[in-house]
């Protein structure tokens, strides 16, 4: 880019993405410190009309919660270890980013219980044409380390130093809250497969559950792993919102963009040379949303005793855009049967208790 004229040129952005990591801090001090990640978003990263895809954005949350949760995990003597990606809260899409702009993602350690620690990050966007900024994301991971020695060994996390009291009360009672969450939700899934297979689009009615299905099949292989040769979170979640997406898009036949997931539960590792099938389904649409309800399957391919297991579940928000960016309604799902209406109703709880939650920030912030 030139500095005088401003002009981004296209064969800039197509080259391979500039990773700029900011960290404060040192190795020696076992203290919450901070990191920022700064990348240019390029054509590959967004969807037909420049929309920066949401698994893009959640692929690199999850990058510097690593980064920045396995850093301090080895502040101190003992084994060396890796951050295990265990669990995303709700995350919200505030405003979309499109290509040419620059996303921040900082990241900062706010609480550490005895085998977990919990990371905040904020993602920015800039426009660097005008210098126009603005808050795009915020999110909360929780990471378990574990020993490079014994990858089924969790080792014990720093103590990081509060600002006071009520603030590490504060962490306590969301790690406590997410806890008790996981546990909820792992029982309720537990290792019942619920498997979506691939519909015959002839015989399926638009805006039925079965003509939007849709699956993604993926063989791990090493570029997708961590020290430990388990996949990245990150890679997970991206492969998730792409197929959440394709059934917003087959359900909406529109530009669709992901408004929010609500938190996500890695159940269990997925280890390098699995084949995950992630699979997606609607649940459930209001006149100006929809929800997605995403499964992601592993299947050990050279230790095939194991059999398949359940690894990672989640719900996917969309929202439906005209060519301007202007919200469309969604249109009316047509349920089938007991099971969906079940779903479906399931959905609209969450999604008025998601709306209430909202509407009581908004008047907290007032």
């Amino acid at each position: 880019m030139s500095a005088k004229t401003g002009d981004l040129r296209q064969d800039e952005l197509n080259k391979e993405p500039v990773i700029i990591i900011i960290m404060s801090g040192t190795q020696s001090q076992a203290t919450a410190s901070s990191l920022q990640i700064c990348r240019i978003m390029r054509p590959d990263d967004a969807n037909i009309v420049g929309n920066v895809h949401g698994g893009t954005i959640l692929k690199m949350i999850e990058e510097a919660g690593c980064i920045i949760g396995t850093r301090h995990c080895n502040t101190q003597p003992g084994d060396r270890c890796a951050a295990q990606l265990a669990r995303v809260e709700r995350t919200d899409f505030l405003y979309p980013m499109f290509i040419g702009e620059v996303a921040h993602v900082s990241a900062e350690i706010t609480y550490a219980s005895k085998h977990s620690v919990e990371v905040q990050i904020h993602v920015m966007s800039e426009n660097i044409l005008t210098g126009a900024t603005k808050m795009t994301n915020r999110a909360a991971l929780w990471y378990v380390p574990f020993s490079l020695k014994d990858v089924d060994n969790v080792t014990e996390v720093p103590p990081i130093k509060y600002a006071s009291p009520e603030q590490e009360e504060e962490g306590k009672k969301r790690y406590e809250a997410q806890k008790m969450e996981r546990l909820e939700t792992k029982e309720r899934n537990g290792e019942l497969l619920m498997p979506v297979s691939a519909p015959d689009r002839t015989t399926k009615e638009p805006y039925t559950v079965g003509f939007s299905q849709s699956s993604l099949i993926h063989l791990v292989g090493p570029s997708d792993c961590t020290l430990h040769g388990f996949v990245h979170g990150g890679v997970t979640m991206k492969l998730m919102d792409e197929v959440a997406g394709i059934v917003a898009a087959r359900h909406c036949k529109t530009n669709i963009v992901t408004a929010s997931v609500d938190a996500i539960n890695f159940h269990r590792k997925i280890m390098k040379g699995c084949v995950v099938t992630v699979s997606g389904r609607t649940t459930f649409a209001s006149n100006k949303s929809m929800e997605i309800e995403v499964f992601v399957d592993a299947d050990p391919l050279i230790e095939a005793e194991k059999g398949k297991y359940r690894a990672v579940t989640a719900f996917f928000t969309y929202i439906s855009l005209d060519k301007q960016g202007k919200p469309l309604p969604i249109p009316p799902m047509k349920l089938e049967g007991d099971e969906e209406q079940r779903r479906f109703e399931e959905g609209k709880m969450r999604y008025l208790q998601n709306k209430a939650k909202r509407l009581a920030d908004k008047e907290r912030q007032q």
